[in-house]
């Protein structure tokens, strides 16, 4: 089956460019694989907390699985769990979006 889904790098990028002209402020915390690497959200509310969001497929669907917990964290407790995924899987991407409402900004539903 071929695969149509765009590589990271490219998609990382056109999320970034996507939020930049809505004034909302994301940079790469960590790059991973360019084609095919997984994609983690540290959501920073600008208020000291934090949640992470990990890239999730079900059934070819792109979901997001809250990897903190339904409630924010603080900023250590995010990057714990982010050197814990890295750790785990070295082709992951770091994404920090910087939001007040919290918004991930790329498609896909949190679950």
């Amino acid at each position: 089956m071929m695969d149509d889904r765009l590589p990271t790098h490219l998609w990382v990028m056109a999320h970034i460019r996507a939020a930049d002209s809505q004034g909302v402020s994301m940079m790469v915390l960590r790059k991973g694989d360019p084609s095919r690497g997984t994609v983690i959200l540290k959501l920073n509310r600008l208020d000291r907390t934090f949640q992470v969001l990990v890239q999730v497929r079900e059934e070819s669907r792109l979901r997001w699985s809250r990897g903190t917990g339904a409630d924010p964290v603080d900023e250590a407790t995010a990057d714990a769990y982010i050197a814990r995924q890295t750790r785990y899987d070295p082709d992951v991407w770091v994404i920090e979006v910087e939001d007040r409402h919290g918004r991930h900004w790329f498609e896909g539903e949190v679950v």
